[in-house]
């Protein structure tokens, strides 16, 4: 069970909203899957089927993040009009084995739904998701 405080959903939610009709994307880090900080990141295919984390700003974040001795616990991104599943491109780009994704669907824009994923040597298995008070 992954526990993703309120106000960390409602930010991923809010960046996926800011993106339409294109994909947002961005991680969350932390220390012992505690959550320190989200990072929005440019999607720089512009695509609204795909995703590409700007390789600058991930540097930086890289760089803040070894500093703070965090890890990566999440990559998220948005789909503009599929539900919250993986998509084949999804599966088949998914380097990191470790993290969760995290998947917002603006399928029906009124009631986004947010599911994560562990996407391992291109299995897809469904993390059940609690979104919980954020302290």
């Amino acid at each position: 069970m992954f526990r993703l405080p309120e106000n960390y959903a409602s930010e991923i939610i809010a960046h996926a909203r800011a993106e339409d009709p294109l994909e947002c994307c961005g991680l969350l880090a932390g220390k012992d899957g505690r959550i320190a900080k989200l990072y929005h990141t440019t999607n720089t295919a512009a695509s609204p089927t795909r995703y590409l984390m700007d390789p600058k700003e991930m540097l930086a974040i890289f760089k803040e993040m070894d500093d703070n001795d965090w890890e990566v616990l999440a990559i998220y991104h948005s789909h503009t009009h599929t539900q919250a599943f993986p998509s084949a491109t999804d599966l088949q780009l998914a380097y990191w084995q470790d993290p969760l994704y995290l998947i917002v669907s603006l399928q029906d824009k009124a009631a986004p739904v947010l599911r994560a994923f562990h996407l391992r040597q291109g299995n897809i298995e469904e993390e059940p998701l609690e979104i919980v008070n954020s302290q």
